[in-house]
C-alpha cells in the first residue's frame, strides 16, 4: 500500500503511532483473507466477503489520512 514511500518513514510513523501499526497490520491480515477468498482457498459467503471488503478499504483510507497528516 506505500510501495512508494520511504521504508524508514513507514517504519517511524509505525514505532511512534500505536493505531497506525494495529490498523495496517489489520489491512495486511483482510487482504490476505479477501484474496484466500477469491482463490477459493478460504470458503466465505458473498456477503461476509463484501463485508471483509469494505472493512479493508475504510482501513486502507484511514491508514492514508494518518500518513499524510504527519
Amino acid at each position: 500500500m506505500f510501495e512508494g514511500q520511504p521504508q524508514a518513514e513507514l517504519e517511524a510513523k509505525m514505532k511512534s503511532n500505536t493505531e497506525f501499526r494495529q490498523l495496517y497490520y489489520r489491512h495486511r491480515e483482510l487482504d490476505k483473507q479477501v484474496m484466500d477468498a477469491e482463490l477459493g482457498v478460504l470458503p466465505l459467503d458473498d456477503m461476509t466477503l463484501g463485508q471483509m471488503k469494505r472493512e479493508k478499504l475504510a482501513a486502507k483510507q484511514r491508514l492514508i489520512r494518518m500518513y499524510d497528516s504527519h
